[in-house]
Parts: structure tokens; sequence; C-alpha cells
């Protein structure tokens, strides 16, 4: 088997975790920060808006089951792209659209990929795209933060009707879930 890795943005990273770790072909998602400035940040100082990092998840997959390509499409339906450091409620440079390639091939795929879906939008795609220089995982208490806080008013509120909208949406390319 065959794995690689897309590092993405898409706003609050335990929304993205609990979404991207439903979709087949995905074997591993780990929520973190990247496309910033300081090292080996917390989430404290990535929530003040000074490190220059987004919060964003690993998703490890097996290219032989799900692509690149559609792994784009479904960042896109996951957020708002065209939302300036801004998904729903949340707001601040933690929350931008980002896509943080692994090489120059990649890079020109993601560039490519987002110039020709802008014609979907009738604002301008804003999610920044760039190379990856290091991605920082994420404290302990951040993973598997929706399934761990079911009870919790954001998760009830925000992710719960987000992962709903997408398992309505998506569910031909879900695992089966046990």
């Amino acid at each position: 088997m065959s794995e690689k890795v897309l590092v993405i943005g898409t706003g609050c990273f335990w929304c993205s975790e609990a979404i991207f770790k439903l979709i087949k072909g995905v074997n591993n998602v780990v929520p973190g920060y990247a496309g910033g400035h300081t090292e080996n940040p917390t989430y404290r100082e990535v929530c003040t808006d000074k490190t220059g990092h987004a919060e964003v998840v690993k998703v490890s997959y097996d290219p032989d089951i799900i692509s690149l390509e559609k792994l784009l499409e479904l960042f896109m339906a996951t957020h708002d792209p065209t939302s300036l450091n801004k998904q729903g409620n949340d707001i601040g440079t933690q929350y931008r659209s980002i896509i943080l390639y692994n090489d120059d091939a990649e890079g020109k795929v993601i560039k490519d990929f987002l110039k020709e879906h802008q014609k979907n939008y009738s604002k301008p795609i804003v999610t920044e795209v760039k190379k990856l220089d290091r991605f920082y995982e994420a404290e302990d208490y951040h993973h598997n933060y929706f399934a761990n806080n079911q009870s919790n008013p954001y998760c009830a509120m925000v992710i719960k009707p987000e992962v709903n909208d997408f398992i309505m949406k998506h569910g031909n390319i879900l695992k089966l879930q046990k």
C-alpha cells in the first residue's frame, strides 16, 4: 500500500478531523498547526493570531483508493474557500483556508485545481497554497475531539450538523461504519 499525505485547513481542525476520518481511503487524520513561523506552537499561541499558523489536519491516504483530486473536491465541499480568515463564527488567521503541498508537482495540481474550480464561485477563492515547511501535531486533547466530546456545545451545534450534512451528501465515499 502506498501512502500520501495532504495537509489542509478548513477552519476549526476538530470538524476537519471528524469529517476526513469518515472517507474511504483515508488511513489517518491528525490535527495540528502549519503554515506559520513559530516553532513548536501551542493551541493557546496559535489562537493569538501571532504565530502565523493555521489549524490544519494531516490526512494520510491511499492514492489507489482515493485521489488527490477527490480529496481536494471534498476539501472545497467542507468549508467556504472564499471566506478570508473566517469559517462560520470562527474568526482569525488560524481558521484560514489553506493547502500545504509536499513538492512542486503536487503544488501545480492543487493550483490548477483551484483555478479550474474558481468558475463555481461568485467570489474569489482565497485559499492559501504554499509548500509545507513543517507540521506540528496538536496537543493530545485535540485528537478525536468530536468523538470524545459529543456533549460539548460546539460539537453538538457546529460539528455534528457539518458531519451529518457531509454523510448525507457524500455517503458513497464513506468507510463502512461498525
